[in-house]
């Protein structure tokens, strides 16, 4: 992979091909490709549904032997091969240790959520005393927002996108309600310029520069969930700060997803869930970060006893001695075994870096687009034909993973055909597929195939 450093993905492919003297189509590049992806091991840790076990799949159409194309890592990360023998260790010292477990054992419930802090904190670029599991991703932007949100008379607005998913907008509102303000009038809402899918970084710029005296917070998913687009995170985070907004994100499609810097950006805060693109399971545990030069003037408003210093925690004397920082944050002992599911992916990363899953991931991406383009961009010569337009950002550095495909024809269809051959993706009314190629286990293959499939979807379905 290092060999194409420096070269955009499409001219990267354009190069294999030339190399190998054939279509960059042509199924040769991926197997070229997968050859020297040093990072194609990876996959081994991973499990991949066969075909056969999809409940929607038809083995009239497809081999129900082979692994599924699983291109849904945006909603569901694959299971890593550690976490059944995980969870049965804990399962196995609930029976035979029962409460001892708490304290002894390779992972001692009542601190273990601390052992892993600082795998993922490195994800997502943090200090480890930055960061806390625990709970959801929307109890966790709760919390954070009781303490973040301060509104004034005059300084009493929350920006973010106009299509942020639904719990952050619900969240958000609620917030807003709960000081007794009108959405209506402190919800400042963001949308792309008419007939454009994405947002300017430069309009986003420019509202907090109009309006950041009236903005308290501004509160941004690193990318977008639906179109695949990624924020311009310190940029945004330089703009609040010179207007004096704090600047926080929803890092749930971010998260394992691109390279972070959450430290070094000077994010106030963020949250992410774990299920996705870190591969925890659904209902994983989550995760919040709170800068460090917050840890002595911002404190939680709702208070629990996890909050309270471990080392004097267990002797409930009603005085609260409140730990630093995000760690003040926790309310309740998390629950063992999500704790264990994360672990055994937040060791995969930590066999690799970021950095190089990012790599990875620029090419990988850039090849499903390549493709796509190849076969499905629209063709005025045959008005007939079903097209597929990208409305993800064609500048890799303004996406992650994921691309959003918008389809000239009905997308349910195209979705059931795409399913009965052994594709897993994820469709969005009214007319998206969202497709991520995970780097850590996704192959080029799986993409080359995926493309495949979905001429022989588009074909059926017209």
């Amino acid at each position: 992979m290092d060999a194409f450093l420096g070269l955009r993905p499409g001219d990267a492919v354009e190069r294999v091909a030339a190399t190998l003297g054939c279509s960059p189509a042509s199924p040769q590049v991926a197997r070229y490709l997968d050859q020297h992806d040093n990072l194609g091991h990876l996959r081994e840790n991973f499990l991949v549904p066969k075909v056969s076990d999809l409940p929607p799949s038809d083995l009239a159409v497809a081999d129900g032997g082979a692994d599924c194309i699983y291109l849904s890592g945006n909603s569901l990360g694959l299971q890593p091969r550690k976490a059944r023998s995980y969870l049965e260790e804990e399962l196995d010292n609930w029976a035979r240790k029962g409460v001892h477990s708490h304290t002894e054992g390779a992972r001692p419930w009542a601190w273990a959520e601390n052992t892993i802090e600082g795998l993922m904190a490195d994800v997502v670029g943090a200090k480890t005393e930055e960061v806390a599991l625990m709970n959801g991703l929307t109890v966790n932007l709760h919390l954070l927002m009781l303490s973040f949100y301060r509104p004034t008379s005059t300084r009493h607005k929350i920006l973010l996108e106009d299509k942020a998913f639904p719990s952050d907008h619900y969240a958000v509102e609620s917030q807003i309600r709960l000081r007794g303000l009108d959405p209506q009038l402190s919800m400042l809402l963001l949308a792309p310029r008419p007939g454009e899918d994405t947002l300017r970084t430069e309009d986003i710029l420019e509202v907090i520069q109009k309006e950041g005296d009236s903005i308290a917070v501004v509160m941004f998913s690193g990318v977008q969930y639906y179109t695949g687009q990624l924020f311009d995170m310190h940029a945004i985070t330089e703009a609040g700060h010179k207007q004096g907004c704090f600047v926080g994100f929803d890092c749930a499609h971010a998260a394992g997803n691109v390279e972070l810097k959450l430290h070094d950006w000077g994010v106030d805060f963020a949250c992410w869930c774990s299920y996705k693109y870190l591969n925890s399971g659904a209902g994983g545990i989550a995760g919040a970060f709170v800068h460090e030069k917050h840890k002595d003037t911002i404190k939680p408003t709702l208070l629990g006893w996890w909050g309270h210093d471990l080392k004097t925690r267990f002797q409930m004397t009603n005085m609260l001695d409140l730990q630093p920082g995000v760690s003040g944050f926790r309310l309740s002992n998390q629950p063992i075994l999500l704790v264990c599911s994360l672990q055994a992916s937040l060791e995969v990363f930590k066999t690799t870096s970021m950095q190089a899953l990012r790599r990875k991931s620029l090419l990988l991406t850039g090849y499903l687009e390549h493709l796509i383009q190849h076969f499905y961009t629209e063709d005025p010569s045959q008005p007939g034909r079903p097209h597929v337009l990208i409305i993800t950002p064609s500048d890799p550095q303004q996406r992650g993973c994921q691309l959003s495909l918008s389809f000239s024809v009905p997308i349910r269809r195209v979705y059931e055909e795409l399913q009965r051959r052994g594709v897993v993706c994820d469709m969005r009314e009214p007319s998206v597929l969202r497709v991520a190629p995970v780097p850590l286990y996704n192959s080029f293959r799986d993409v080359h195939r995926f493309v495949e499939v979905l001429g022989e979807a588009l074909a059926t379905s017209s």
